[in-house]
């Protein structure tokens, strides 16, 4: 299959060029996706599917067109390639259009970064289906205070990906991946429902965590919602989880693309070399690590990925770069660019808020009163500004220990604040599919309740 489709993407870019475009590239992803679900112990779906995608860039002119189809016939191909350099004649000029640099295309496609597991090629339904009824079993095992389940799934997932273009470049890598989560929910005294869940996703399947321990942290997430209750408006220390902090290190990674640095959309647009957070934090992108999901070779145009420091210490180092937004303001790509359908955009490798070497119940006993954030909510991120504001949820602490759960409060500052206010970073580093982080400690956030 692996030959197979890098002569298919290999075609449709000779077709392109014979057909007059200037430069072409061709995108295949082709896989295999299965999931079972079950609730209450009880199989309710299974799901297998195949899916197969080309996408196609063509540039005419400095004109450029982007198409794709999830049909790879003979004919379909060659209707995708004309309606291509059709659309790419009539669409506007661009001087900034093309194809990256030959000298940054990857030209070690075959870096073993254990992206594929064979053992997932032979996972049964039956093998899927026991570890989330043990995980669901493991939630209502845990405490009877978890009555009812959302349900348990599991999904596994192998393709190809392949990439060709004009200059000659033809790569491709296989991949797997399997997750699995289970969501579960306790009542309180009124009633009220307390639900949460937990996952755990991996590219080679050894490496998932068991069912007992996914279906235990899920119900011990959902049981300390109980007796949840608002607080008074203040400033107060804030304590963010690893999973909250995953997502600030998201935040973050979002500013520091390209396409925001041109659109001078982003707070981080002319701070590249200054201090923008406490010393204390370190941010990289990595889509080299080994057998981690945001892991490849080379990114949606060929090029080779890396490893890309964006804070070091507290001081933002770079923006990243696809080959279009990194031409347009006199920069080098930085192998960010992902391919999806017909859109190219910025993004991709695994994210890391690196581990300090504060124990997190170390930095939870250093707060006298504050919050545990443990849930974010809504959208209510300026990357422009950095203006900062989220529903939330956690637990309350209280000279150094946590309490009682809180509810229906919002988080609120601004990330120019926030970041350079983070006074402790715990070694407590917990992996997220392609995100990691660990707790880690603000001084001051506003919490607004009653």
């Amino acid at each position: 299959m692996n030959e197979d489709l890098r002569s298919v993407a290999s075609d449709i870019v000779e077709k392109a060029r014979a057909r007059g475009a200037d430069e072409a590239d061709a995108y295949i992803r082709s896989g295999v996706e299965s999931s079972v679900s079950v609730r209450m112990g009880e199989l309710e779906k299974l799901i297998e599917a195949g899916s197969r995608s080309v996408s196609i860039r063509v540039i005419k002119d400095k004109r450029t067109a982007v198409c794709n189809t999830s049909d790879l016939t003979p004919k379909a191909l060659d209707e995708l390639v004309q309606t291509a350099v059709e659309l790419a004649k009539i669409s506007e000029p661009d001087e900034f259009a093309g194809l990256p640099d030959k000298a940054d295309l990857a030209s070690d496609v075959d870096i073993a970064l254990q992206l594929y597991d064979e053992r997932i090629e032979s996972l049964t339904v039956e093998e899927m289906k026991d570890i989330v009824l043990r995980a669901e079993q493991a939630a209502f095992d845990f405490d009877k205070r978890i009555n009812n389940s959302e349900g348990a799934d599991f999904g596994a997932e192998r393709g190809l990906v392949v990439l060709a273009n004009s200059l000659g470049f033809a790569g491709s890598f296989p991949y797997t991946a399997a997750s699995f989560s289970v969501q579960v929910m306790a009542d309180d005294e009124d009633g009220k429902k307390r639900n949460d869940y937990w996952y755990s996703a991996e590219r080679l399947i050894h490496r998932l965590s068991s069912p007992e321990e996914v279906g235990r942290r899920a119900a011990a997430r959902a049981v300390r919602k109980i007796g949840a209750r608002k607080v008074s408006t203040r400033e107060v220390p804030v304590v963010w989880d690893p999973v909250t902090a995953a997502g600030l290190a998201g935040v973050v990674s979002n500013a520091a693309s390209g396409e925001a640095l041109f659109k001078r959309s982003t707070f981080l647009a002319d701070r590249e070399g200054e201090a923008i957070a406490s010393p204390l934090l370190n941010v990289v992108s990595d889509a080299r690590l080994p057998a981690q999901l945001g892991s490849r070779p080379f990114d949606g145009e060929g090029v080779a990925t890396r490893r890309n420091q964006l804070v070091t210490d507290g001081v933002f180092q770079h923006f990243l770069f696809d080959s279009y937004y990194a031409r347009r303001l006199g920069r080098k790509t930085t192998g960010s660019a992902v391919r999806s359908g017909d859109a190219i955009s910025i993004g991709g490798g695994n994210l890391v808020l690196e581990a300090g070497a504060t124990a997190p119940e170390e930095i939870i006993g250093s707060v006298q009163d504050g919050l545990y954030l443990t849930t974010l909510m809504g959208f209510g991120i300026n990357v422009t500004t950095g203006d900062f504001s989220r529903g939330a949820a956690g637990i309350w602490i209280e000279n150094g220990e946590l309490t009682y759960p809180v509810t229906e409060i919002n988080v609120s500052g601004n990330l120019k604040d926030m970041l350079r206010d983070i006074e402790a970073v715990g070694s407590d580093l917990t992996w997220l599919a392609g995100t990691a982080a660990p707790t880690i400690k603000m001084a001051r956030l506003t919490v607004s309740g009653l």
